[in-house]
C-alpha cells in the first residue's frame, strides 16, 4: 500500500447519541486543480518568436501570420481566468501554487496565517456555563465569524490557576464531529475529567477551547465561501485575546474526533507555525498528503506531536490510515504515534480514550515548550557570541 494514496471520502458519523446513521461509501472527492482544457502559461521565449515571424514575413512581402500570437493570447486569457477563479474559491497562495506562480515550499516560508483576517473590533462576552467544585469555568461565547459568513461560537474551559495573574497557560482546541456539536465533550464529562488530570499533575493546567461548526454533514471542510480551517484561526486569535492564553505556537495544541480529526490535521498542517501538537480521534486524512507535503518544511525545523488513533471494527474511517498517516508524519520530521483500537466507531469510543487523549497533549505541550525555550536560548547564546566576537575584532 503507498504511503500517500488517498482514500474514498466516507464523512464520519453523526455526532450525537443514540442509533448511529451511516451514510453512503462516496467517491473520492476531487483535489482541486486548472481544467484539463485550461494551457500552461507561454513561455517566456513567446515574445522573441513572435517577432522573429514577423520579421520574416516583412523580408518575404507577406502579412504576418496572425495564429501564433492569437493562440498566445488565448492561452494568455484563460490561465489569467484560471487564476481569478481559483483566487476567489481558494486564496491567492493557493491559487498562484496551482497555476504554478508559487510552490508549496514559499507558502509554508511565509507568515503564520492570513493576512485578510478579520476579527471583531469588540470582544465577545464569554457568558458563564458550568463552575466545578474544584473552581474551573465553562463559559460559552459568540460572535459573528466572516469565515463563516454566519454566527461562530465556542466553549472555553478555564481552570484556576489560568484564570487570575500571574498565570498564563497552554491551549488546547478541540472540534467535534460530523453534525455535532462541541458540547458532546461536556457530556463526556470533560470538565471533570480536566480538573482530576490537572489536580493530580498528569496534565499541566490547560485552557481549552471547544469551537462550534456549521450544522450539516460537512464540517470542518472549506467549501465555497465557507472557510471552516480559517474559522478555527478565528477563534484561536480570538481565545489569545480573551483569555490568559500563552499566545506562540509551542503553546497550542488541537484535536478532533472523527470528523473533527480531520479539522484538526487539516488546520494543524495549513497553520503548521500555529500548533506544535495535533491529535486525531477515529479521523480520517481524505486529500490531506499534499498539505502534509507542503508543512514538511516548518516540522522538520519545529517539530510536530501527534497521536492518532482508529478502531479496528470502524466502518466508517480506515482504520490502516492512522499508523500510515503517523508514519509519513514521522518520516517529514515529527514525534507522531498512529494506534488502532479495538471496536467501532462511536462516542463511546471517544469518552473511552478521553483521558488518554488530554493526556497525550499535556505532555506534549510540556515536551513543545521546552524545546522551543531551548531554542531562544541558544539563539540567545549564539547571538552574545557574535557580538563578543564582533567587539573583540
Amino acid at each position: 500500500m503507498s504511503s500517500r494514496r488517498r482514500t474514498a471520502d466516507l464523512d464520519p458519523w453523526l455526532d450525537g447519541h443514540g442509533d448511529w446513521s451511516w451514510p453512503g461509501l462516496g467517491g473520492e472527492a476531487a483535489e482541486l486543480r486548472p481544467p484539463a482544457w485550461v494551457p500552461a502559461l507561454p513561455p517566456r521565449t513567446a515574445p522573441a518568436l513572435a517577432g522573429a515571424s514577423a520579421a520574416a514575413a516583412r523580408l518575404s512581402g507577406r502579412q504576418p501570420s496572425r495564429s501564433l500570437a492569437w493562440w498566445l493570447l488565448v492561452a494568455f486569457l484563460l490561465a489569467a481566468l484560471s487564476l481569478a477563479v481559483a483566487v476567489t474559491v481558494v486564496g491567492r497562495p493557493q491559487a498562484e501554487e496551482l497555476v504554478g506562480l508559487r510552490t508549496a515550499r514559499d507558502r509554508v516560508a511565509a507568515p503564520t496565517g492570513p493576512a485578510s483576517l478579520v476579527l471583531p473590533p469588540q470582544l465577545p462576552a464569554a457568558v458563564p456555563v458550568s463552575r466545578s467544585r474544584s473552581g474551573s469555568l465553562v463559559s460559552r461565547a459568540r460572535f459573528y465569524s466572516p469565515s463563516l459568513q454566519a454566527e461562530g461560537s465556542f466553549y472555553t474551559y478555564v481552570p484556576p490557576a489560568c484564570a487570575s495573574p500571574p498565570g498564563r497557560c497552554a491551549t488546547l482546541y478541540l472540534l467535534h464531529g460530523r453534525d455535532g456539536h462541541p458540547e458532546a465533550f461536556l457530556e463526556m464529562g470533560i470538565q471533570a475529567m480536566l480538573d482530576r488530570l490537572i489536580s493530580r499533575g498528569a496534565i499541566p493546567p490547560l485552557i481549552v477551547v471547544m469551537p462550534q461548526d456549521r450544522p450539516g454533514l460537512q464540517n470542518w471542510k472549506d467549501l465555497a465561501s465557507h472557510r471552516s480551517a480559517l474559522y478555527v484561526v478565528e477563534v484561536q486569535e480570538l481565545a489569545d485575546r480573551m483569555f490568559r492564553t500563552i499566545p506562540s505556537r509551542s503553546a497550542r495544541a488541537i484535536a478532533g474526533s472523527s470528523m473533527g480529526g480531520f479539522g484538526a490535521m487539516n488546520v494543524a498542517l495549513a497553520n503548521p507555525l500555529r500548533f506544535s501538537v495535533v491529535e486525531s480521534w477515529l479521523g480520517f486524512f481524505n486529500n490531506l498528503w499534499p498539505s502534509l507535503e507542503a508543512a514538511r518544511p516548518v516540522i522538520g525545523r519545529l517539530g510536530l506531536h501527534a497521536f492518532l488513533y482508529g478502531a479496528a471494527e470502524d466502518p466508517v474511517a480506515v482504520p490502516s490510515e492512522d499508523p500510515e498517516f503517523a508514519a509519513a508524519l514521522r518520516a517529514d520530521g515529527a514525534l507522531a504515534q498512529g494506534v488502532i483500537y479495538p471496536g467501532g466507531h462511536s462516542l463511546e469510543k471517544i469518552r473511552e480514550h478521553l483521558a488518554a487523549g488530554l493526556a497525550f497533549a499535556g505532555r506534549s505541550l510540556l515536551e513543545a515548550e521546552r524545546r522551543a525555550a531551548g531554542e531562544a536560548s541558544a539563539v540567545a547564546r549564539a547571538r552574545l557570541g557574535n557580538g563578543v566576537r564582533g567587539a573583540r575584532s
